[in-house]
């Protein structure tokens, strides 16, 4: 058992390897703790930003290229992306690694 303390239960027949997603730049993340997807450009988005950064969950994914995106996680961890949220929002639509956008 992790060290949390908790167990991951899978249905029968599913895939026990998380699917992950690109963030750019050879950033993946794992699809399924994903909350929200945000603009940093309002306040509330930047001293989200700061708190993280003060108790040590900040991420910075960009690569020292501009942050266009926010990535919220279900375990508070804030990451940021040099990728439109809108990229990151197709990516994560079910289908979307199999190319069937029209």
């Amino acid at each position: 058992m992790p060290s949390g303390g908790k167990a991951r239960v899978e249905p029968a027949g599913s895939s026990s390897i998380p699917t992950l997603i690109s963030i750019g730049y050879g950033n993946l993340i794992s699809a399924s703790r994903v909350v929200s997807i945000v603009s940093p450009q309002s306040s509330p988005m930047r001293r989200l930003r700061e708190q993280a950064s003060k108790t040590g969950k900040l991420i910075d994914a960009t690569e020292g290229r501009k942050t266009r995106s926010i990535v919220i996680t279900d375990s508070d961890h804030v990451i940021l992306s040099a990728i439109n949220p809108e990229t990151i929002a197709a990516r994560l639509e079910p289908g979307a690694a199999a190319g069937s956008h029209i």
